[in-house]
């Protein structure tokens, strides 16, 4: 089989250069051209020689070169727009997270992904950690019973003034939920094998003074389709100096029937109904970036059953948005299912 030929488009987000990387170290994928519209940002890129820069415009690469993937890191606010372009040329999309930032382009892109058949990846790494895998095989092997309340929090730092600025340009950002939650939203159907069925409600508000219009905190209520109830906060509240590394930095407790897990400070813990100490359950090996690798799968048509798929994206996508709605527009009790 020929190499997939990927082309870039948007590197406005430094996450967009793990996919770059991965793509150059491997023999069934190409990159076959690199887009920034951006001038400042192309000047950037070219002094830090890290991404070859071969177009200023999108419309001039996609008409110039032949490409089977586009690869999206532009700003949240665009990138909707250059999904529904790319697969209107025939292109399977893969994004950085969060591939769009309204309903309406959601809708285009699953029709566009459907009508077409082509794939919708996104960089929706959490699942791919031990951690994450870890507790879904606890989950799933009955260790806690069934699950009754998810707790989690992905509180990130703000890092005010080193963060791009386009997190705080009207209509660029679309939402802290939007943005963050998506990963939880992502993986907690993935480790307890259940659905999401309600929005109870959810909130979003100006914590920090740095910028007063930019909504920097963020809370959800959400009910599992068996009555299981989740509680999230994907806040900007972290403090910068800890950056990505305190303990608290993506934490999900799951409480059961029988017992508790604790994802926590890169371990899981298991607290079992019967038993007075708790148990540090065993990390399996896991493969970094398998994102991509069910991203090619599916366009190889050789998918594996665990592998991230185009429906999950979407559906997760999909669920996310809406809850970003719901905090936005103060709608309480809004159903999924």
């Amino acid at each position: 089989m020929s190499k997939i030929r990927m082309a870039f488009m948007g590197f406005r987000h430094g996450h967009i250069g793990d996919v770059y990387r991965r793509v150059q170290k491997r023999d069934d994928a190409e990159i076959v051209a690199a887009c920034e519209e951006n001038e400042p940002t192309r000047r950037t890129l070219a002094a830090e020689g890290a991404f070859k820069i071969t177009h200023a415009s999108f419309e001039a690469m996609l008409a110039e070169v032949p490409a089977d993937v586009i690869a999206v890191g532009d700003y949240y606010g665009k990138r909707g727009r250059i999904l529904i372009q790319a697969l209107e040329h025939g292109c399977h999309v893969i994004s950085d997270k969060p591939i769009c930032t309204s309903l309406q382009e959601l809708d285009q892109i699953e029709k566009l992904a459907a009508v077409k058949r082509l794939v919708v990846g996104c960089q929706l790494d959490q699942r791919d950690s031990a951690t994450s895998v870890a507790a879904r095989m606890a989950i799933q092997a009955g260790e806690i019973g069934e699950v009754h309340a998810v707790s989690f929090g992905g509180q990130h730092p703000l890092l005010f003034g080193t963060r791009p600025g386009w997190y705080f340009e009207p209509g660029k950002h679309g939402g802290t939920i939007n943005d963050i939650a998506i990963h939880a939203i992502n993986s907690i159907p993935w480790i307890t094998g259940r659905r999401f069925a309600t929005i109870n409600s959810a909130r979003n508000w100006n914590a920090r003074k740095e910028v007063p219009h930019f909504k920097d905190a963020a809370q959800m209520m959400l009910t599992m389709d068996n009555g299981c109830g989740v509680l999230g906060d994907v806040s900007y509240l972290m403090p910068d100096s800890f950056g990505y590394s305190h303990p608290l930095y993506w934490r999900f407790l799951f409480w059961g029937s029988a017992g508790i897990v604790d994802i926590a400070s890169g371990g899981v813990t298991l607290y079992k109904n019967g038993e007075k100490t708790p148990r540090v359950v065993p990390l399996p090996a896991v493969k970094s970036g398998q994102y991509l690798e069910s991203f090619l799968n599916e366009i190889k048509g050789t998918r594996q059953a665990d592998d991230l798929s185009t429906q999950e994206v979407l559906n997760s996508a999909r669920i996310t948005l809406m809850i970003q709605r719901a905090a936005d527009d103060q709608l309480t009790n809004q159903p999924l299912v």
